[in-house]
Order: structure tokens, then sequence, then C-alpha cells
């Protein structure tokens, strides 16, 4: 289907969420990702297509997507996408994908994201916001640098228990420091027992906290993964 840009929002220096208009009303669940193509001169080795998580709500009127741009080092694709004007027409997949919410509305969560996969989760808390659903869920976000971290007021208006963890802090950094572990992760957050932990972020750091979180005795049910392929597994 189709899709117009409507407008972009810089979250921070190098972050930027896309809001588009869709053709016809897009029925998605919050957490789903979509397929983009963007035809475009020269297409380096990675191609003309992208797979974005929708950092939108289903309970928004625009889609959106929320991703980096590495400056001189982009891709064509990202090039191409960072350059583009409000009116541009653009064609994707309808979404799709299985990192959403329980169905039950009992089964308490913790949320980890490594850098840019916080988008999912972006998703999710703003229709839980909208929908005045209120749900058991701890949100870790982990990032290299403070600059990094987007979306934490949305997070700390849903949920007291926010815990945000920088790999390189300033000296103004008052959180919690250090690298992105299962021992990390079951520390600030807790036992796991009866939790369900959704972790989304660059392919290699989810391949590892699964990994290691499998070896912490934490069920292989109690995980949903989310891959953020084309990422490096940056986060120290």
């Amino acid at each position: 289907m189709q899709i117009t840009l409507d407008h972009t929002k810089q979250e921070n220096y190098n972050i930027r969420t896309f809001w588009f208009k869709p053709e016809k009303p897009l029925n998605y669940t919050a957490g789903q990702f979509i397929e983009m193509y963007l035809p475009h001169d020269k297409p380096d080795d990675r191609g003309i297509k992208r797979w974005f998580t929708l950092s939108s709500s289903p309970s928004e009127a625009l889609i959106s997507i929320t991703t980096k741009f590495a400056g001189e080092k982009a891709s064509s694709f990202k090039k191409t996408l960072f350059g583009l004007k409000a009116g541009a027409k653009i064609k994707i997949v309808e979404p799709m994908g299985d990192f959403v919410l329980p169905k039950s509305t009992d089964i308490p969560m913790v949320f980890v994201a490594g850098g840019i996969g916080v988008t999912p989760f972006r998703s999710m808390i703003k229709w839980l916001v909208d929908n005045q659903q209120s749900r058991d869920i701890q949100v870790l976000l982990a990032a290299n640098q403070p600059k990094d971290l987007v979306f934490e007021d949305l997070f700390k208006g849903y949920t007291k228990k926010l815990i945000k963890i920088v790999a390189e802090p300033d000296s103004a950094w008052r959180g919690q420091t250090g690298r992105l572990t299962a021992d990390t992760i079951l520390e600030l957050t807790g036992p796991a027992t009866n939790k369900r932990i959704y972790v989304s972020g660059p392919e290699p750091m989810v391949e590892a906290l699964e990994k290691d979180l499998r070896e912490h005795k934490v069920a292989k049910s109690q995980l949903v993964l989310d891959f953020f392929p084309g990422y490096l597994a940056t986060l120290k």
C-alpha cells in the first residue's frame, strides 16, 4: 500500500521520527513492523527496502517509524529517507509480526530496550496510555550515552518502574551505568519468576542476551525477542 510523508520530528541529535498518512486505514497491533520500499538512484549493496518497527500506536491517526542516521556512513536508503520532503509517497507492505503485548492483562512484563530497539515499546506504551489500560510493566532503557535516550517522558508518565542504564555516562549522569547483561537486567528488575521479558535492539545484542538469560534459568517461554538487523551491538 502507499503512504505519504506528513511531517518529521527530530527526537535527538541522530534519531528522527517520520509520520505518514496511509492511503487507507491501517489495521495493526502495537509492536508490529512494516517493510518499506524506497527506490532511489545508485542504491548501495543494502538495496531499496528495509524493515521498520512502527513506533506509532494503532490509536493514532498517522503511522510512524523512528530511526537513526549515521551521517556520511549512512546507507543510500537512509540518506534518501532522511532527505524526503512532506508529500513524498512511499510503498510499504502492511504490518506484521508477533512482538506484541500478551492478551492477558495480568502478566507482569519487563521491557528491555537497547538503543533504537525502544521503538516497539513506544508503540505499546502509547497504545496502553490512549486506551487507559494499566499493566505491570518495568521499562529498562539502555544506551551508550545519555543523549541517545528517547521517549523517556512517555514511559515515565506510564510507569514508575523506569530504569535507565548508560554505558558511557557524562559527568552529569546520575543514573545506572554499565553493560546490558542478564545479570544487570535481573539485578535491576528483580527475579524473572512469572514475568515475561521483552528484549528489543540490535540483532547481536538480542542474541547475546537471549543466551545469557537462558543460562540464568529464564525459560524460553518467558522471552519475547525483537531483532533489528543492520545495527551493530555497540551497547557496551
